[in-house]
């Protein structure tokens, strides 16, 4: 039960500030209680930043109470813009002849000082009355983290108040409805995909301000892609086209208003288009490296795989998962037509095969049975060393071993005595290269053990493959 109260009391203090009305001031100004009269002068904060020995006399809670708020500055005829309300409690004090205000953006480290003094002819009467001194001359932005200080003058050492503030968001209804940095305006678009245009319609434009729109690629930041155009607030059609070059998914469209600091709005076209990411594919001939870069930030698995033959399915191989939100990079590959490249998000599996298309040189495996034994030699255009097995497939892409490997030096060749066993349906001769760090195992099973002289291969998968892997596979 308490827990549920203390749920309700956030969610109406989170509503609280966001429907908060922000106080409203035609000018900004100083002013100071009991009568007093002070008057304030900007100040470059330098000359008071060193303190020094407060007197004896002098109580370190000459000042106290510091307090801080919002409130909107709103001019007829001006956009309205915010200021810091500070307000605090200074004993007088002889030794006293004024105070600094200063406050710093812990976000662009800019400080504004502004220096109060007091009018006392007879200072020695005012001494130790409490005067209030409320100052809302410093413009601040939405959303600004400050931090606010308040010293005397002299700058007297451990006499001093200090408070970090944040100022109020575009969530804040009033901030959103009458501060121009949160107007983002309101605009739709159309796409000619065949002419790779995206034309942009503004349609809310607020008090005929000029309108920023561009093309960008969103990072953790949206890049500047060249497409950038300005929209005249006064004219009556307020539409632009924009060239764009690919449809990546972080292609998106950014908007604001020609003013400083004015919120933006994003909205990306291509956002569900991750097709296209799958193609920046590159392969390394000189130090067999099969290396892929995203164009566009995703979360995404890549694993390397094996394209079987019978139900395009792909098989990772195994300890080739890889999780980079940049580039990924495999060493000293086999550039065998079934070797390809697997990518799994959150909306599905993608299949793309770079050697399919046999531009790159693939090796084959063939047997013989000859004299109640198998011979197992291998074909390649390169060097290569190769290992072969015998296995029994239990499942589709998976043969476990039932006896030692052998190793094969290309243009040799390995003699495995045949047995009975060899003649069931699941068992395997299994062959791979071994002086690569990532190759795909080949299979010749159904070995007919009856007959004699006759010559098996695994076939030839650059040709029979190409057809298949022009297009990515999809795994949904």
């Amino acid at each position: 039960m308490i827990s549920v109260h203390v749920q309700i009391l956030v969610i109406i203090l989170f509503w609280n500030s966001d429907c908060q009305i922000i106080p409203r001031i035609e000018e900004c100004g100083l002013s100071c209680s009991q009568g007093i009269h002070c008057k304030s002068k900007p100040s470059g904060g330098i000359f008071n930043n060193f303190c020094h020995d407060a007197p004896v006399s002098l109580s370190s809670m000459v000042l106290k109470s510091m307090k801080i708020s919002t409130v909107m500055k709103c001019a007829q005829g001006s956009p309205c813009s915010l200021h810091l309300n500070i307000k605090g409690t200074l004993s007088l004090d002889e030794n006293i002849r004024g105070l600094e205000i200063c406050s710093l953006s812990l976000d662009t480290q800019q400080s504004q000082c502004t220096n109060v003094r007091f009018a006392r002819k007879k200072p020695k009467m005012l001494t130790g009355k409490k005067v209030q001194v409320q100052f809302n001359c410093i413009e601040v932005n939405v959303a600004q983290h400050i931090y606010v200080t308040m010293k005397t003058v002299p700058n007297y050492c451990e006499v001093k108040l200090s408070q970090e503030y944040y100022v109020e968001d575009c969530r804040n209804s009033d901030v959103g409805r009458y501060i121009p940095a949160c107007w983002a305006g309101k605009f739709d678009y159309n796409v000619d995909r065949a002419k790779k245009i995206i034309s942009v319609n503004v349609s809310n434009s607020l008090r005929d301000q000029d309108y920023y729109v561009r093309l960008c690629h969103k990072w953790f930041t949206c890049e500047d892609v060249g497409a950038f155009a300005v929209i005249k607030g006064k004219e009556s059609f307020k539409s632009v086209s924009l060239k764009y070059s690919q449809p990546l998914p972080c292609l998106c469209i950014e908007g604001w208003l020609a003013i400083p600091d004015a919120r933006r709005i994003q909205l990306c076209p291509f956002e569900n288009d991750t097709k296209v990411l799958w193609d920046n594919i590159v392969y390394s001939p000189a130090t067999q490296t099969l290396a892929w870069e995203p164009a566009c930030p995703v979360l995404v698995m890549v694993n390397l795989c094996r394209l079987m033959k019978s139900n395009d399915h792909c098989e990772d191989i195994p300890n080739s998962s890889k999780n980079s939100p940049e580039k990924v990079k495999y060493s000293r590959v086999d550039t065998h037509p079934r070797l390809c490249m697997k990518f799994t998000t959150k909306q599905g599996s993608w299949v793309k095969c770079p050697f399919a298309h046999g531009e790159f040189p693939a090796w084959k495996m063939r047997t013989a049975a000859v004299a109640e034994r198998i011979q197992v030699f291998f074909t390649s255009q390169t060097k290569a060393q190769f290992s072969v097995l015998i296995c029994n497939r239990t499942q589709l892409a998976s043969c476990e071993s039932v006896g030692m490997h052998h190793s094969v030096s290309l243009g040799d060749s390995v003699s495995i005595a045949m047995s009975q066993e060899m003649c069931e349906s699941t068992i395997c001769i299994q062959g791979w290269r071994t002086d690569v760090d990532y190759s795909v195992p080949l299979q010749i099973c159904d070995i007919h053990c009856g007959f004699r002289g006759q010559t098996y291969s695994d076939g030839n998968p650059a040709k029979a493959m190409t057809h298949r892997v022009k297009s990515v596979h999809s795994l949904h």
